[in-house]
């Protein structure tokens, strides 16, 4: 069980990782296209609602692949 959570640990570690550099990069290369925008521009922004599903999901695989992986490697020996 050790390696389990030493195995979750590392997960969202290199998953916290990911999704900062991918933001980084995605931000880095934005170019807003203001030739679709009619009427004055708004100085109000809109981010939306922050939503754990997608690191929930992720969780659930990586613990699927973990536990399916050391099923495998049972009856490989």
């Amino acid at each position: 069980m050790k390696k389990y959570f030493v195995f979750i640990i590392r997960f969202l570690l290199l998953y916290t990782v990911f999704q900062i550099l991918s933001g980084t990069v995605l931000t880095a290369f934005y170019t807003p296209d203001f030739s679709a925008k009619t009427g004055s521009l708004s100085q109000e922004v809109v981010f939306g609602e922050p939503s754990s599903i997608p690191l929930l999901i992720s969780l659930l695989i990586a613990t699927t692949a973990y536990f399916l992986a050391q099923k495998v490697l049972k009856a490989a020996q």
